[in-house]
């Protein structure tokens, strides 16, 4: 099984009651990709972070990024400037992909 090409994202969601549990891709100093199940009524409290990258895969939510709210949908994608409050609740189950580079 190849480390750099992933046939099927989607199956290496975990979904949790008790809060997200990302599955990485890669976990290097330099750069993270990672996937996330979200379940219905799941969320990601708003945060601040380093800049980001959310893919959503499936499901529908709301995302939030400092004062400004957007629709998840499959084929979506957020980009989030380093410093910005960002945040998830999921209205359905959600699966997303998310990346970001070193600090």
């Amino acid at each position: 099984m190849s480390d750099i090409y992933f046939t099927d994202t989607k199956s290496k969601a975990v979904f949790s009651a008790e809060s997200p549990k990302p599955q990485f891709l890669i976990d290097t100093p330099q750069f993270k990709a990672l996937v996330v199940g979200l379940e219905v009524g799941g969320q990601i409290p708003v945060h601040p972070g380093e800049a980001a990258m959310y893919h959503f895969l499936e499901g529908e939510g709301l995302m939030t990024v400092d004062d400004e709210s957007f629709a998840i949908k499959p084929g979506v994608t957020v980009v989030v400037p380093s410093g910005a409050k960002r945040g998830m609740n999921a209205k359905t189950r959600i699966i997303f992909l998310g990346s970001k580079g070193e600090k």
